[in-house]
């Protein structure tokens, strides 16, 4: 049998996501599955825990929607120092003595929701001229990124601790949480770095459906990790199923345009008897296929 679907992985600190691709690939060569693809749906730094979506199968055919995905975090800013890093792993460039008041930062919030532009941090994997832009910093280069527009749905705070602050955001993707963090410390009249960084969603999927990696090492040697696959289309919760018939589904299949299909115009999961058959595009005058599965 082959893996079509999700792993929802509650990613611990100090893994990459690269990393955590090749533990799901040894677990499945464990789990005498060998020869499934895998991919994930957003990186995570590996100072951050939380939710990973890892495809398998066809599923890595919807790993781009993953990434264009809405995410939350739970993360931490800690008062009074600013890193090169904006996190825990730089070092110290600026201090501060100024505490802001938890009433200071609800009133500051805001100003941070809602369509922002914000500079991301020069420790990224953003490329500049084809490097990215930490291997520059890390050379000795000046780096400049650009600010960009992002949107943070929701920010409110989870608990203030005089010397830090834990907030919880909602927000679009190519957000950045240290940059974030960075601009709501430096508009509170102080400096700031992320201390602790938890994505609890990402998409569809929450913490409820993450597993850690003890579990699937536990239930790969069992040859049980069925058992922690989601279905492919967990991830397009969103989308309506429209059913087709067999023949229908032979010419999607082959990629070919349904013409005169009665379906509201939009994304929809072409389905036979429940299976996926393709990501379509329904306009009025057909049917047109964004992505096939081999299901």
């Amino acid at each position: 049998m082959s893996f079509n679907g999700w792993i929802i992985l509650d990613k611990p600190v100090g893994l990459g996501s690269t990393q955590a691709v090749s533990a799901i690939k040894r677990l499945l060569r464990e789990g005498g599955e060998p020869k499934t693809k895998v991919g994930h749906g957003g990186t995570l730094d590996p100072l951050a825990s939380g939710v990973l979506p890892i495809a398998l199968g066809e599923a890595t055919k919807l790993c781009g929607r993953m990434l264009d995905a809405t995410k939350a975090y739970d993360f931490t800013i800690r008062f009074g120092e600013e890193t090169d890093t904006l996190d825990l792993e730089g070092k110290v460039v600026a201090t501060s003595a100024v505490r802001p008041t938890s009433a200071q930062i609800d009133v500051a919030l805001p100003r941070f929701t809602g369509p922002i532009e914000q500079v991301p941090p020069a420790y990224s994997a953003l490329k500049i001229e084809g490097k990215a832009a930490y291997a520059r910093v890390r050379a000795g280069e000046e780096v400049q990124l650009k600010p960009r527009k992002v949107t943070i749905f929701e920010l409110h705070q989870l608990e203030f601790k005089g010397e830090s602050v834990t907030l919880s955001a909602s927000v679009s993707k190519g957000t950045y949480i240290r940059s974030l963090a960075r601009d709501i410390a430096q508009a509170l009249g102080t400096v700031g770095h992320v201390s602790y960084l938890r994505r609890t969603g990402a998409g569809p999927f929450g913490l409820d459906k993450a597993v850690s990696l003890d579990f699937l090492t536990e239930i790969a040697k069992a040859r049980q990790l069925t058992r922690a696959v989601l279905p492919l289309q967990a991830a397009l919760d969103d989308i309506p199923a429209l059913p087709v018939t067999p023949d229908q589904a032979q010419l999607l299949r082959h990629g070919q345009k349904l013409f005169g299909f009665p379906a509201p115009p939009g994304l929809c999961m072409a389905t036979l008897e429940g299976t996926p058959v393709a990501l379509v595009e329904a306009s009025a005058d057909g049917l047109k296929v964004v992505r096939g599965f081999n299901l």
